[in-house]
């Protein structure tokens, strides 16, 4: 789930420790809840296993000493974007779409963190043939949707087609990509509104299955299906642009009161059957979203734990670096955390468009204060180093330390000064940039990075963004900064979704994921070659190499961390569950105490 995202963008995020915006992707690691006392799992993303058809029959799993009833309250900053699932890439999307959202795959999570793909409307993961052109699912018998009507497979379809359509244009792209065999699908395809289907997406009502023909092999298509912008929607109550502020259910609960920018209530789904549903429990009668603390003021109120903030979560961002090693360091309320690395990268991209000399990138890269930042962040506690663009739990990553970052990271000045001198850059002008306003930490974090570039005889130039258009900026093509505080997490678990969108020549756009604007021959080449690799083992060691090959000879970004985050929960909250996908609580498992 954008810095990407959009769900995959960690668009307008923040450090756990460091302040109010939030990684907006998927995420990693997974959390141990009440009775686990905060810890973290030791399951990763990267033990992701493919479920059978047994798998992913209904009902899920239950929570050890859950009970149906009452309600959660979930304390966010912000409202939701968009809930109109083909406009749905962005992680905070994602949590609330879990709960009324349904896809034809899914994720079942265990309580150690680790993780299954599993039918969801599908009987199964879905049949591969044709080297993985060709593919088919079968829906599940008993699908309805809030008003008792069936949820059928020209319904699945529907959701697929309206991610051609002009107003559908926040949601991912990858399947649209893989039925026309073109990234600008949108020529060829312009969505299901005027009457045309795709050719290449086949439905047979009777036996209640769709198929998919794909232009090249995919044979990860039953992963990409699994996002909330491949949801289905029903055709019979299609509101074009106005389906974004009132979504049709298919999930445990609907929605039903949403005040803007205030709150938002969802009940329960009554034509919901859980026999159909391997991954959510659905305990509570009613979710409560509340749409304005910042992590201060939640983590306060929690600290606090009255009212009814006892069943309350924070929703969104995490427990902030004023309050960190309080909350980490008084046993009672360390008890009441869930806690996990995020799945993605933060990182600083570099501007390749602008610094076209290698040499400079590299220097950028050993002169960069890591040790720094992160102390600003708020210490360990806020994550690892980072030194590869693959995260530690992305399936065949390997380790390693080109620019010795992780030897000295407080970073080699010297080092970067003589590459610097070498290639006749001294005093070599860096326009930095980085998102401002509701965070400090960032403010801070300048003036460690501006000392190092200075010592490493840079000529800094700070210019920072207003962070309601950060994202806007930097994604232009002829934007005027050279090194840009980013993010990005991985939309399935896979290295192709980390590495592709960030590096391959044709994700060069306005607002698209390259924002580094790498466009280099051999590494699109590569992309290409390792993308169809079928053997699973051989593309992730393909990727692993790529990985540190990119960054030795090309250096286009300059990794920063991979980042925890901290989350408090109220006294009366039980099933407390870090989320590996969304950076979030599980919602659809916690439940509240009597």
């Amino acid at each position: 789930m954008s810095i990407s995202r959009r769900n995959f963008v960690i668009a307008g995020s923040v450090a756990a420790a460091g302040g109010s915006l939030v990684l907006s992707a998927c995420s990693s690691g997974g959390g141990g809840g009440g009775a686990q006392g905060g810890s973290a799992a030791s399951a990763t993303y990267s033990k992701v296993t493919v479920g059978t058809a047994k798998d992913s029959t209904g009902p899920a799993p239950q929570v050890p000493g859950a009970r149906k009833g009452g309600t959660i309250h979930a304390l966010g900053p912000d409202d939701f974007s968009h809930l109109d699932p083909q406009r749905i890439y962005f992680a905070w999307n994602s949590t609330v779409a879990n709960l009324y959202v349904r896809c034809l795959t899914g994720y079942r999570i265990a309580p150690n963190g680790s993780m299954k793909l599993v039918g969801d409307l599908a009987t199964d993961t879905g049949t591969m043939t044709d080297g993985g052109r060709t593919w088919t699912f079968t829906l599940k018998d008993g699908l309805k949707w809030e008003d008792g009507s069936e949820l059928t497979v020209e319904d699945v379809r529907h959701g697929i087609e309206r991610g051609f359509a002009s107003f559908t244009t926040e949601g991912a792209t990858y399947v649209q990509t893989w039925l026309t065999g073109s990234t600008d699908f949108r020529s060829l395809y312009k969505g299901p509104y005027g009457g045309k289907h795709l050719d290449s997406v086949v439905t047979d009502t009777a036996k209640k299955t769709i198929t998919f023909h794909l232009k090249t092999a995919r044979p990860d298509l039953d992963w990409a299906l699994a996002m909330h912008s491949y949801g289905a929607v029903p055709v019979a109550h299609d509101s074009k642009e106005k389906y974004d502020k009132d979504p049709v259910s298919c999930g445990p609960y609907r929605i039903k009161q949403h005040s803007v920018d205030k709150s938002m209530t969802l009940v329960r789904n009554t034509h919901w059957d859980p026999a159909t549903d391997p991954i959510r429990t659905a305990y509570p009668d009613s979710v409560v979203f509340e749409f304005g603390p910042e992590a201060l003021q939640a983590t306060d109120r929690l600290i606090a734990d009255s009212g009814t903030d006892q069943y309350a979560v924070m929703a969104y961002s995490g427990v902030p670096a004023e309050r960190i090693q309080k909350v980490i360091g008084t046993p009672d309320l360390q008890n009441r955390t869930v806690n996990g690395l995020l799945t993605g990268l933060y990182y600083y991209a570099i501007n390749c468009r602008r610094i076209k000399d290698v040499k400079v990138r590299q220097a950028l890269n050993h002169a960069w204060p890591l040790e720094q930042i992160r102390s600003i962040y708020g210490g360990p506690s806020a994550g690892d180093y980072a030194t590869t663009i693959l995260s530690p739990d992305i399936a065949g990553r390997v380790k390693f330390d080109v620019y010795g970052k992780l030897r000295n990271p407080r970073g080699d000045t010297a080092k970067a000064k003589s590459l610097l001198k070498a290639a006749g850059k001294l005093g070599q002008k860096i326009v930095y940039t980085y998102p401002q306003g509701g965070n400090d930490a960032y403010d801070k974090t300048k003036v460690v990075i501006v000392n190092a570039l200075k010592e490493a005889g840079f000529d800094p130039v700070v210019k920072p963004v207003e962070s309601t258009s950060y994202y806007d900026q930097v994604g232009q093509i002829d934007n005027t900064f050279d090194v840009m505080w980013y993010g990005w997490s991985p939309d399935w678990p896979a290295a192709y979704t980390l590495i592709q969108p960030l590096f391959d020549g044709a994700t060069i756009a306005d607002n698209a994921p390259n924002v580094s604007q790498l466009n280099v021959g051999w590494v699109n080449s590569a992309i290409k070659k390792d993308a169809g690799v079928t053997d699973t083992v051989k593309q992730e060691a393909a990727w692993a190499a790529l990985d540190k090959e990119i960054m030795a000879k090309e250096a286009p970004i300059i990794p920063e961390t991979y980042q925890r985050r901290y989350y408090l929960y109220g006294t009366k909250v039980g099933g407390a569950q870090f989320d590996p996908l969304f950076s979030a609580f599980l919602v659809y498992k916690l439940y509240a105490k009597s």
